[in-house]
């Protein structure tokens, strides 16, 4: 179910209107997740207008799968940008590449939405900030755990409902079996354990879940420190990046355990929130089990949309936010100030495996 708050912002909004379906394109096609918008049913509120991909290939090889003209595939973003006039764009390529879609989008005016993270590092995140703030762009980043309804709900419970008291401890797993070992195709795998185009492995790849969601969990809190440790139990498989890593985030009066894993046994999104009055676990998107200082024992309980305003589509929440329907909460889920934080806590993770120490947040 869609939000019906009609929130207010002080960011420019689109001239479209809900009726003229926004035209959108595609830059990148390379990540595991280009299924969202390419096999996404026709809505009316997008038209695809454009692709830009160098791998020409993998071009043909989905367009046949999803049943979309070539004839809209660029080799060249910036040409792609100029010929098609895109009002937005989404970025399925390399985590590295976002900031060259947004140096390419923002003076054009064009929105912006990345696949999580926002970027590989706090260098590309501040150019990509300035870019969207100068153009007055949006600039969402998505993650899947954003369209939950048990995080919605786990939210409301503890920043409108006081379920858990004052928040001490948040604990989130997040990861599966690895990459390669859940069978993601070889184009997506070559740069996703690549650390430069990556910025990392396990630590980037399901890390970033865990900062993104205490970031909007405390409404931007900044930590006091991080301390990661990261393990490289299959480096015959994963020769460059680690694939296992823990990172504690250290706050005045509560502390974030992050677990990002490609070595759990199954796959796995679960966030514990423990308070001094009671504690959630959400155990996936609809299930979870709640306990707090007036019942006798833990409750299940199964949340679905109807249940609390969540989009459960990330390109209906897009389109919306460029509309001007919505606005994003200021440290919200997508949100650009959330998602720079995001990258600060990833940098000093990687910081502190590195050198064995807590890394102070400045």
């Amino acid at each position: 179910m869609l939000s019906l708050i009609m929130l207010q912002t002080g960011m420019q909004a689109s001239a479209l209107t809900p009726q003229k379906p926004i035209r959108l394109a595609v830059a990148g096609m390379t990540h595991g997740h280009i299924p969202l918008i390419l096999g996404r049913a026709d809505k009316g509120d997008f038209e695809l207008v454009g692709v830009y991909e160098p791998n020409q290939e993998l071009v043909a090889k989905l367009a046949k799968r999803f049943k979309f003209s070539e004839k809209l595939a660029y080799e060249n973003l910036e040409e792609m940008l100029d010929k098609v006039k895109p009002d937005a764009v989404v970025a399925f390529g390399p985590t590295f590449d976002h900031l060259a879609v947004v140096e390419a989008c923002a003076p054009r005016r064009i929105h912006v939405m990345v696949e999580k993270p926002l970027a590989v590092n706090m260098k590309h995140a501040g150019r990509m900030a300035e870019l969207a703030r100068k153009y007055k762009i949006h600039l969402l980043t998505d993650f899947e755990t954003s369209w939950y309804p048990s995080t919605a709900q786990s939210f409301k419970m503890v920043n409108e409902e006081k379920f858990v008291g004052t928040l001490r401890k948040v604990v989130i797993h997040d990861g599966h079996q690895g990459p390669k070992e859940i069978g993601c195709d070889p184009v997506f795998l070559n740069w996703l354990t690549d650390p430069v185009l990556n910025g990392g492995g396990a630590i980037v790849d399901f890390g970033c879940y865990g900062a993104n969601l205490m970031t909007a969990l405390t409404n931007g809190e900044k930590p006091v420190s991080v301390t990661a440790v990261t393990r490289h139990f299959k480096p015959d498989v994963y020769p460059m990046v680690d694939d296992e890593a823990t990172i504690i985030v250290s706050y005045l009066g509560s502390q974030c355990i992050i677990q990002a894993s490609w070595n759990w046994p199954f796959s796995r999104k679960d966030m514990e929130i423990y308070g001094d009055e009671g504690y959630i676990l959400s155990l996936n998107g609809k299930e979870m089990r709640t306990r707090g200082k007036a019942m006798d024992a833990e409750k299940a309980v199964t949340v679905t949309a109807r249940d609390v305003a969540v989009y459960e589509d990330p390109f209906y929440y897009f389109a919306d936010v460029i509309w001007g329907k919505i606005a994003e909460p200021k440290y919200g889920l997508y949100s650009l100030e959330n998602n720079l934080l995001v990258v600060k806590i990833l940098d000093a993770a990687r910081a502190s495996a590195k050198s064995g120490r807590s890394v102070s947040i400045k």
